[in-house]
């Protein structure tokens, strides 16, 4: 008993930061893709693309030193094995504003969407309600899906920090991050499913607004080809 006790008190320092690392690493995944379908929205304009990696860059700098900086926290075993962290209420404001700062950049990302969107269909062509025929209205809706399902788990989350117990005090990040990987996983799907299949890149239009894209293509024909071969 000792020994196992022994065990789990050396490593749960381990396994807090493992977790701070996967929470970490997901959310840099999701605001790359995110980046990406806002770079091809605007037809690859290298200044934007410059603009959101300086953004992204030092959001995520500023996340990664209040996530892993030096800070007072405590790390409690559980008596059946097991083990939570908890922080002192500085400690709390800091990751909070690591989690409110990528908050303000999935609004910036949203933005630049409508923006976009805007300029190629005009206000009263914009609906979450509308024809999925096209890559602009798949995008214009799943970008808004995900901004509001995205805030409706960020501020709980963030609250928790402010005004949640010892224990409950971040308790919903790990919750809030697989959302938001499955959420951005679900919205890559969606626009591959709204364009030839494939894994071949191939410039093509938008049927309605004559809009470049990059998409993919998919030659079954020389693939079953290469498969028998």
């Amino acid at each position: 008993m000792a020994g196992s006790r022994l065990f789990f008190a050396q490593s749960c320092p381990t396994y807090i930061l493992s977790r701070q690392v996967l929470v970490f690493s997901q959310g840099c995944i999701v605001y790359l893709i995110l980046t990406l379908r806002t770079y091809a929205l605007y037809g690859r304009s290298k200044w934007l693309l410059v603009s959101l990696v300086f953004i992204i860059l030092t959001f995520m700098v500023g996340a990664a030193a209040e996530t892993f900086g030096r800070y007072s926290s405590t790390v409690t075993n559980l008596p059946r094995g097991g083990c939570y962290q908890t922080y002192t209420t500085e400690t709390t404001v800091r990751l909070a504003v690591a989690w409110e700062a990528l908050s303000v950049y999935e609004f910036l990302i949203f933005v630049l969407t409508v923006s976009r969107i805007f300029q190629i269909r005009r206000l009263l062509r914009l609906s979450l309600t509308s024809s999925r025929k096209n890559l602009v209205a798949v995008m214009f809706q799943d970008g808004a899906l995900y901004f509001g399902a995205m805030t409706l788990f960020n501020i709980p989350n963030i609250l928790t920090y402010y005004y949640g117990s010892g224990v409950t005090r971040g308790s919903l990040s790990t919750f809030t991050s697989c959302m938001s990987v499955t959420l951005i996983s679900r919205l890559m799907l969606n626009l591959h499913e709204s364009i030839d299949a494939g894994i071949l890149s191939a410039p093509t239009w938008d049927d309605d607004d004559s809009l470049p894209v990059l998409t993919t293509r998919f030659d079954v024909q020389s693939t079953n080809s290469s498969h028998y071969w």
